[in-house]
């Protein structure tokens, strides 16, 4: 076995130039109250990266470092060590030679791990060293392979009787496991719950589309949502009552927050789970797509120190998503950013965000009112709902603060008569509103499988369109292959209206009427919602249908 080198990884850490002594000395004085590896609470804390102790790690001459990617893993091997402790050690056995087992693992001082591989194989350790993602990554696939959800729904008929449901068992954390890596793998953003007279039915959406995935026995129902609620800390008791959690979930090298919400219902509690991963978010302005123009609005928008940016749309949108994209290009260790929100969806750093909780009184007016005592520079309004909390933002922007925030209409125009009826005085508008942006979600089509349209002049002549004349286009339609799951689109882009307040628009602010400010706007260069639908489509990414089916042409 490696015997752990005399120094503490921490103090290697700093003497090698990673952290420094105030980081040591907090995350010391954390690994105290909590327990964890030092290695851990670095990394837990921001003040280290996985890459980065797994590289210090490997110039260390004691651990030797291996390409878990092209590692042939022995499936009875595999089955020495659990798989709830390899997933916590971060470890993954590999292969065996007479009475040597040879472990990879993310930390290999981690002696606490290396005696109970001990302990329970009766086996000597030899340790290879890789990142922690890449050996969660590949313990993952690795054991997906070992067995399917079916093989693993057929354990848990056979053993349920005997175990009353229980929510504990290892087949059932393994089942909703690989029920949850399912829907990462498939770009999922909802996993639905659906009790049936006869069976749970369980559901994904992807792309905004809701899809059966797999229907499982009846009896298994009240296991499958009390493990779900362990998961998110709930009450696994009450079942007449709503509830919401969240927890956090690691899929390769992802670390997903998911968003776990129950229901009553007559056949039994449904229960949705939303993914949220940040990981997968570049939360850059270039990344959104807009319109050179738009996006150079949009940047010139943030930067000012003060003003009402909004984003409209409805439910499903992308709104946070662009907000979040916003609020990122303002996150300066010199400003002050605070956000509001139902719930908190992505952890941003250096950023206080608060999550509004109406049952205890913290309403988004409420939460307003109080943060513009806590000296922000820059404010973040999940939404805003109600009378108090839109005129508590304009308030905040007119005090000298950048507020954003997001609103429920249906283009970028009909914002501005939704805040004079949710109580705006008109004659504020003028000093305060700076961008609306309203905004979509298209399907993209599937890059393997599209074609291009043979007569896009006639294509487009069906949908009493034009033919382009300024620019260059290709028209491609959807067919479908197993890469999208034969349904000819994967992934979605965000289409977009962005109405750019100037002193044009004044007069007409105090009007509020939405008709006459959109026209000013078209007249100005905005390109509506449908004619960015239209650009997209030109470009190849989605097709004709797709932007009619989204986007209402006017």
């Amino acid at each position: 076995m490696i015997q752990a080198p005399t120094k503490r990884l921490g103090d290697r850490l700093l003497d090698a130039g990673l952290i420094n002594r105030h980081q040591l000395e907090l995350a010391l004085r954390e690994q105290k109250r909590d327990g964890k590896l030092i290695g851990a609470v670095l990394r837990d804390l921001g003040f280290v990266t996985e890459q980065d102790i797994a590289s210090f790690l490997a110039q260390d001459a004691q651990a030797r470092t291996v390409d878990l990617g092209v590692m042939e893993i022995d499936p009875i091997v595999l089955g020495l060590l659990p798989y709830e402790f390899c997933r916590d050690a971060a470890l993954i056995a590999c292969g065996q030679k007479d009475d040597t087992l040879t472990v990879v693992m993310g930390d290999p001082f981690d002696v606490v791990a290396i005696d109970r591989i001990e302990q329970m194989t009766r086996l000597k350790v030899d340790v290879l060293n890789a990142s922690r993602p890449d050996i969660l990554e590949k313990l993952a696939s690795a054991y997906e392979r070992e067995g399917s959800i079916d093989q693993t729904i057929d354990e848990l008929m056979k053993i349920s009787k005997r175990t009353d449901g229980d929510e504990t068992t290892a087949p059932m954390i393994r089942a909703v496991e690989q029920i949850i890596s399912a829907a990462v793998r498939k770009s999922v953003s909802d996993i639905h719950f659906e009790p049936d007279e006869k069976s749970l039915r369980i559901r994904m959406r992807t792309d905004g589309v809701l899809r059966p995935f797999l229907l499982v026995p009846k009896d298994l129902q009240d296991a499958f949502t009390a493990r779900l609620k362990v998961m998110a800390n709930l009450d696994v008791s009450e079942t007449r009552l709503p509830q919401d959690g969240r927890f956090s979930f690691t899929v390769g090298r992802r670390d997903l927050n998911i968003r776990m919400s129950s229901m009553p219902t007559n056949y039994g509690e449904s229960v949705v789970l939303r993914i949220l991963d940040s990981g997968g978010m570049l939360f850059d302005l270039s990344a959104l797509g807009l319109r050179k123009s738009d996006q150079e609005a949009l940047a010139e928008g943030v930067t000012r120190p003060h003003g009402v940016v909004l984003v409209t749309g409805p439910t499903g949108s992308g709104k946070t998503t662009t907000l979040y994209t916003a609020l990122n290009s303002v996150n300066r260790l010199e400003r002050s950013v605070f956000t509001l929100e139902d719930p908190i969806e992505y952890r941003l750093p250096h950023i206080r965000q608060t999550q509004i909780n109406e049952k205890i009184g913290l309403s988004f007016s409420a939460g307003l009112r109080t943060l513009l005592r806590q000296d922000p520079d820059v404010i973040l309004v999940g939404e805003t709902r109600d009378r108090e909390t839109a005129q508590l933002m304009v308030r905040a922007a007119l005090t000298g603060h950048l507020v954003f925030s997001s609103l429920h209409t249906n283009d970028s125009s009909s914002a501005i008569p939704r805040l004079i009826d949710l109580g705006v005085e008109p004659f504020l508008l003028p000093a305060t509103l700076r961008l609306v942006i309203a905004q979509r979600l298209v399907r993209k089509l599937c890059p393997v499988c599209r074609e291009p349209v043979e007569n896009p002049g006639e294509h487009l002549a069906a949908f009493d369109l034009k033919v382009p004349q300024d620019e260059a286009f290709t028209l491609f339609k959807p067919t479908g292959c197993p890469e999208c799951q034969d349904q000819g689109y994967r992934g979605r882009i965000a289409i977009f209206e962005l109405l750019q307040i100037d002193d044009d628009f004044h007069p007409l602010l105090h009007k509020g009427n939405a008709e006459d400010i959109e026209a000013l706007a078209r007249e100005k260069g905005m390109s509506q919602l449908f004619n960015d639908g239209l650009r997209r489509a030109y470009a190849g990414l989605t097709s004709i249908e797709e932007v009619f089916r989204v986007a209402f042409a006017r």
